[in-house]
């Protein structure tokens, strides 16, 4: 079932981004100001590659008239074999979608930002994405350059004021699901055979 939100107003996208507003200096950032945008006809969701202080990547999920955020701390993947820790951060601007460049040095997030991946998305879940989100569980089918298929957003224990999630690629029958999943049996095959004859403890799948 595909379900859709409703466009906030502009009042009600200002207040989402207030935290995205009090981290930044836009005297010395080039990062969109947090001003309300028109919603896209389909949701659209972007991943920034980002080299900040350590390597992550943005996803982001437009819902409300803003970008949920999430940074996903290793690449993301069509193994759905594999899950990635996924942490909540705040909303952002729908301009931020095509941000791309240097934040400077002393400024929140500071490092060198790339688009990723890009695309449409539908929602899967049972309600609207920002129901789905403070239930604790998303559902969407990307369609994206390098992600497409179903992916699910999973909230588990977080630690201290981190809201922890879980990214992961559910089974269907795309095909890049499954030359995803041929690739890492292979590569966890060629692992087995290189430290065949020595005890390895097996590699975790949430990272």
């Amino acid at each position: 079932m595909i379900t859709r939100s409703r466009s906030p107003t502009k009042a009600g996208a200002g207040q989402l981004l207030a935290d995205y507003q009090g981290k930044r200096d836009f005297n010395k950032t080039t990062e969109p100001p947090a001003k309300h945008a028109r919603s896209h006809g389909q949701p659209i969701f972007v991943i920034q590659e980002h080299h900040a202080r350590r390597l992550h990547y943005d996803l982001r999920l437009e819902a409300d008239g803003v970008l949920k955020s999430w940074a996903v701390t290793k690449v993301p993947t069509m193994d759905p074999a594999v899950r990635r820790l996924a942490v909540r951060t705040e909303d952002h601007p729908l301009e931020y979608a095509n941000f791309k460049g240097d934040i400077p040095e002393g400024q929140y997030g500071a490092g060198h930002v790339e688009i990723w991946d890009r695309g449409t998305y539908e929602n899967l879940s049972r309600w609207p994405l920002p129901k789905a989100l403070a239930q604790g569980k998303i559902e969407i089918d990307l369609h994206g350059q390098k992600l497409k298929g179903k992916f699910a957003l999973i909230r588990i224990a977080g630690e201290r004021n981190r809201e922890n999630w879980l990214l992961v690629k559910m089974k269907d029958d795309s095909p890049l699901t499954k030359n995803g999943q041929i690739r890492a049996a292979h590569s966890r095959k060629q692992s087995h055979q290189n430290v065949k004859g020595h005890h390895v403890v097996p590699p975790q799948l949430i990272d």
